[in-house]
């Protein structure tokens, strides 16, 4: 059976949709992190670099943090584009294909998928 759960780092938008601060985040942490403690998720994809940083505790910009599995509370944890950034630059578009091909394989590799499928 598959399933996908969207949520996002906070549990409202920031005002102007400006980035969340650091009160914002700690306000809502404690509740991100029991919901993907109770979906025990086989792998996680944070898109864009606000949830990949808040999700992995760091400060690192968004190119170092695409192309390597990370790990939030023991899950894998793979960060691409979010796909606001995707329509503003459409030249990133490949390589956000090339993330959700290593997210899928990854994916197989951790549930015992046949590739693809």
């Amino acid at each position: 059976k598959r399933q996908v759960y969207i949520t996002n780092i906070l549990k409202c938008r920031p005002p102007g949709n400006r980035d969340p601060n650091e009160e914002e985040v700690a306000a809502c942490e404690g509740y991100l992190a029991r919901q993907i403690e109770i979906i025990a998720p086989a792998l996680i994809c944070a898109l864009g670099r606000v949830a990949g940083q808040h999700l992995l505790a760091t400060h690192a910009p968004l190119r170092s943090l695409r192309g390597s599995v990370h790990r939030f509370n023991g899950v894998p944890v793979l960060v691409t584009y979010h796909p606001a950034a995707l329509l503003r630059n459409p030249n990133l578009k490949r390589d956000a294909w090339e993330d959700m091909q290593a997210l899928r394989k990854l994916y197989d590799e951790l549930t015992g998928a046949a590739p693809g499928g």
